[in-house]
């Protein structure tokens, strides 16, 4: 039930500390639903160079997750129950060295010089294979494995017209503003341009995507 709790002005979620918790518990990175009986897939998600993670997801998500996590391209490694695919991950994890996450400090800092598309995809392209590899070598056999399909968000996300941030807000207080036109947005943030051409433009990125006014 609704408390009236007080959302911290430094949250990114607009939850309060109680349901912040309760949404952890009952979240997959948790491992506290072993018996969901749902289909997962596995990805590999790319969010610059030398950025790479391997999760999961549901699979009636589709690339939700991908997107709200900000990751710039992704492929899909393989599909099948929830426990089959938290061994996956756990062993694309140790087999690759990469990370169970990237802090978004990191994915801010490299958006506005990202390398082109195809630079984006070899690299995600050449995990996918050392993945691939290990097929019948700790990959699980109920784990269906899925062909390379490199997609890539940038221009979803509206990259190409986005300078690097020069500026972030780091927190909301009441009555406060921030404004500026809306240039790109990636996982919770928003790339505002402050100014016009004349002046300068400045992104500015705003992490709270739950916080927007229509």
């Amino acid at each position: 039930m609704p408390s009236g709790a007080v959302v911290s002005v430094r949250s990114t979620g607009a939850r309060c500390p109680e349901c912040a918790r309760l949404d952890r518990a009952h979240s997959v990175a948790a491992d506290t639903l072993l018996d969901d009986p749902r289909t997962y897939r596995v990805y590999l998600a790319w969010f610059g160079p030398g950025m790479v993670k391997v999760g999961i997801t549901r699979e009636e998500r589709g690339a939700a997750r991908l997107r709200e996590q900000g990751a710039v391209a992704f492929t899909w490694l393989g599909r099948g129950p929830l426990m089959a695919a938290r061994r996956t991950e756990e062993v694309l994890r140790a087999a690759l060295g990469v990370p169970d996450r990237i802090p978004y400090a990191r994915k801010r800092a490299v958006r506005g010089r990202l390398p082109g598309e195809q630079e984006r995809s070899a690299e995600v392209v050449e995990l996918y294979g050392r993945a691939a590899a290990l097929q019948g070598r700790g990959w699980p056999e109920s784990l269906e494995p899925l062909p390379l399909d490199v997609v890539d968000h940038a221009e979803i996300f509206g990259l190409g017209r986005s300078a690097g941030a020069t500026r972030s807000v780091s927190e909301l207080v009441d009555g406060g503003v921030v404004a500026g036109r809306l240039v790109a947005a990636a996982g919770p943030d928003l790339h505002l341009a402050v100014g016009g051409a004349e002046t300068g433009t400045r992104a500015v990125v705003v992490a709270w995507s739950c916080w927007i006014r229509g």
